[in-house]
């Protein structure tokens, strides 16, 4: 059979088949992964994984350990999609990035439907902005588009990387429109508001980075104003950067 040939196309299909397995695909843990963010990353529970590939201890897996996970059709950079952790305490002045406003609100209007913090069992790295659906989704800051892509749970998702360490995550778009290494600026449109993903209706969820470590983003984001236009259907749960 000549090279190139039926034959090798079968050789290629056996090998990827190998490669993901009946149960799913095999990804292999990186330094600062844990079973908890590799979960996250694919839309799956730590509960799961752990049953799938036998883990007893949840807190212990090791660099280079092969992790099946089910139902997963590509390998994805964990590292980029999920934080580290999350602190919830204000940081303190020296932290903040520079500027007369560092970070704008990415919606123009709609209600903080979830805020940040422990939910149930789980903790959540941002907070969801309720909108309308199609509504323009603009970058909080200026920076370059690090992820552009779908993913389970998240839906249409956007990381923006920014100076200092800092990340802006935009998830449930239904269009992005902003691709990977586009350079952005703060106002501009990167995404419309949706429902794509494990979601319950239209919304943002907004996550703010620092070192990628999940910080509260009413901390970083602008005061609103007394009766101002753009903002004034955003309930603040908590005090604002201002």
């Amino acid at each position: 059979m000549r090279p190139g040939g039926r034959g090798a196309v079968v050789v290629v299909l056996i090998e990827l088949i190998a490669c993901a397995g009946p149960a799913g695909l095999r990804h292999r843990v990186e330094r600062g992964e844990s079973l908890y963010r590799i979960a996250k990353a694919y839309g799956v529970t730590p509960e799961e994984l752990a049953r799938v590939n036998g883990i007893r201890d949840t807190g212990r897996i090791e660099v280079g350990q092969v992790i099946v996970v089910p139902r997963a059709r590509r390998a994805l950079p964990v590292g980029v999609i999920t934080p580290e952790s999350a602190r919830g305490d204000r940081p303190a002045p020296p932290e903040l990035p520079r500027g007369p406003s560092p970070f704008v609100w990415p919606v123009e209007a709609g209600v903080v439907t979830s805020p940040f913090g422990p939910r149930g069992d789980t903790h959540h790295d941002g907070i969801d902005i309720g909108s309308r659906e199609g509504a323009p989704v603009r970058a909080a800051r200026a920076g370059r588009v690090l992820y552009s892509d779908h993913l389970r749970g998240y839906g249409n998702l956007i990381i923006v990387a920014h100076d200092d360490g800092y990340a802006t995550v935009y998830a449930h778009n239904r269009e992005n429109r902003a691709r990977p290494g586009a350079e952005v600026r703060q106002g501009d449109v990167i995404a419309l508001v949706g429902q794509s993903g494990k979601t319950s209706g239209p919304n943002l969820h907004f996550e703010v980075r620092k070192d990628n470590i999940a910080r509260n983003p009413l901390f970083y984001l602008p005061a609103l104003p007394a009766g101002g236009a753009a903002y004034r259907r955003v309930d603040v749960v908590e005090g604002g950067h201002g």
